[in-house]
């Protein structure tokens, strides 16, 4: 049973309790009901109430899905106790939310170590003569005859002397066994990861005949639904782009990590505001028939026993989904969990689960996540709210290898990044710079053989060059690659190597100076379609030491990207230019 406790201030000016409050009664989020206490002390550090809300209760966020409020008086534990068990019978009964709004006080303020009176002085010179609860419920047990004042005092004794004995106790023994839940025992048999575990990554390769099956499945509808053309045609060109060419593109590849884990018995749950068709009409994981609108998820009918991906298009929260997802990660050691933002910029709205919970819980609390998030990323000209996921503020929070983050440009490789997150003894939180335009790019393709070989590639170097006349080596990561790709083909440049960086933290500095080794006299540069003061490039100096290399970039800003198409064409083909100068 979910139990949140609030406080009167945070219940009622917190947006975190509006976005939980409204996920309650949704298919993805709800848990059977929470029970919400709030514990309504009046005083929001040093704000008065009049100053922290505008409802005439800090619990009238509860009339967004009609849940019951249970307002009570603090000076009463009977009454506290009467509520509170209403509040689980209901929550049982209804299998929904239920507020209980417990009116008290704090004696000495804020943290009761503040000086409250500096701002509350009427209030707390009243709190000063009120009896505290303890006195006044002996004088309530003693007048009822129940009890007298003798033994009211001794149970009060006995109670603190309790509490001391456990005090004590804890001081000298050790500390008493602890039994973990049976959520827990999954963990323990995983290891943490470390710095050796980087050098090379894992094969995660899948048979030829799984590929088969998990592809006749993303090629198949059952009979009688009707698909929209659009879907028609996506089957019939996925279809084709293997039989004929014996490759798989982005959103194939992505399925098959999915469909694979699911044949071994793996969880896969994605949730994001539109996960199921893909922001950029990509992954088309649910279809919808086009005259009944049923739905058919191709992925879930592979074969028959086979776990079943849970996937949901979230409402339009960021911060309180990605929250959720958090704690169904750390709920299930084995399950691949997602959250895939419908732009990398908006998550910012999630910074402080990313701030406090994902890229610290390992250091500040020693447990594991292996928690994914899809980030689209690219400079296509969409202006600064729809081009920088801010990978520059993942990699500054990057730390003894607390987690992954990724900017991968083959469809084999996101497929190894993905079975990767639970094919390790493990786990880690995985951030990827995930493509836009690089979705549809004809070059962004994979040989089916890339899948049934090897893992993860952290590094891909180029097999264009001729070694021997490179004296110019582009370090790069991401959808910037194929810009470059496409000047080096057409202009016949040889003498210019471009290195792809598929992985950015732990960043795999061997494998980059294996690639660079060959072209011992070259110069080399980073380049990149942000800022200078934004994406990689302060992060890689730090890695690499000062002098090393130098950057190729868009000129520092403040604005993420500029919000003029044309701006930005000319931006894009001046730093391309630049490349190969």
């Amino acid at each position: 049973m979910p139990i949140l406790i609030h406080g009167d201030a945070a219940v009622a000016g917190q947006g975190i309790v509006y976005e939980v409050t409204q996920m309650a009664k949704l298919p993805a989020y709800k848990t059977g009901g929470t029970i919400h206490f709030v514990i309504n002390n009046q005083i929001g550090f040093t704000t008065d109430s009049v100053e922290g809300r505008s409802a005439i209760y800090c619990t009238d966020i509860a009339k967004i899905i009609d849940a019951p409020v249970f307002h009570v008086n603090g000076d009463d534990p009977e009454a506290v106790m009467f509520v509170s068990k209403m509040a689980v019978e209901y929550r049982q009964e209804f299998n929904q939310d239920v507020f209980i709004n417990m009116i008290c006080y704090r004696r000495w303020g804020h943290n009761e170590s503040d000086e409250p009176s500096f701002t509350q002085p009427t209030m707390y010179s009243q709190i000063k003569l009120h009896k505290n609860v303890l006195e006044l419920y002996n004088e309530q047990l003693v007048s009822r005859g129940k009890v007298d004042a003798k033994l009211a005092k001794s149970m009060e004794a006995e109670f603190k002397q309790f509490l001391q004995d456990r005090l004590d106790g804890v001081k000298q023994a050790e500390a008493p066994v602890f039994h973990p839940l049976k959520l827990d025992e999954e963990w323990k048999k995983l290891r943490y990861g470390s710095a050796e575990d980087f050098e090379q990554s894992p094969v995660t390769a899948i048979s030829r005949e799984t590929v088969d099956k998990i592809f006749t499945a993303l090629t198949t509808l059952p009979e009688g639904f009707k698909p929209l053309k659009q879907i028609d045609k996506l089957i019939t060109d996925r279809k084709k782009l293997l039989q004929d060419n014996g490759q798989v593109n982005w959103a194939t590849a992505e399925l098959m990590a999915y469909g694979s884990l699911l044949l071994e018995g793996k969880n896969v749950r994605m949730t994001g505001q539109d996960v199921q068709r893909g922001t950029f009409s990509h992954r088309h994981a649910v279809l919808h028939d086009a005259e009944t609108n049923k739905t058919y998820t191709q992925i879930n009918n592979i074969q028959e026993g086979q776990e079943q991906m849970e996937i949901f298009n979230s409402l339009l929260s960021e911060y309180g989904v990605l929250g959720f997802e958090f704690g169904y990660s750390m709920a299930n050691a084995h399950a691949l969990v997602i959250w895939e933002a419908q732009f990398g910029d908006f998550a910012n709205g999630a910074q402080i689960i990313i701030d406090q919970f994902v890229s610290s819980c390992e250091s500040k609390w020693g447990l594991q996540n292996g928690l994914v998030m899809l980030l689209p990323h690219g400079y296509e000209g969409q202006g600064p709210e729809h081009s920088n996921a801010r990978p520059e503020r993942f990699l500054q929070l990057c730390g003894d290898y607390n987690m992954v983050v990724a900017n991968v440009t083959t469809p084999a490789n996101i497929f190894h990044l993905m079975r990767r997150q639970l094919t390790w003894d493990f786990r880690k939180p995985l951030v990827i710079m995930s493509p836009k335009s690089m979705l549809r790019h004809p070059l962004n393709v994979s040989p089916i053989e890339d899948l049934t070989t090897g893992g993860f590639k952290e590094v891909i170097g180029d097999t264009f060059v001729d070694p021997k006349k490179v004296k110019k080596v582009l370090l790069c990561t991401g959808k910037i690659y194929y810009d470059l790709l496409d000047k080096q083909q057409k202009d016949g440049r040889n003498d210019v190597a471009i290195i792809r960086v598929e992985q950015l933290h732990p960043l795999p500095l061997k494998q980059i100076q294996q690639e660079l080794a060959k072209f011992s006299k070259a110069k080399i540069y980073w380049v990149q379609e942000e800022p200078k003061n934004m994406g990689y490039w302060t992060y890689i100096l730090r890695e690499f030491g000062c002098g090393q290399l130098d950057v190729i970039s868009r000129k520092t800003s403040a604005s993420p990207a500029t919000g003029f198409l044309k701006t930005h064409s000319e931006e894009q083909a001046a730093l391309i230019q630049e490349a190969f100068a």
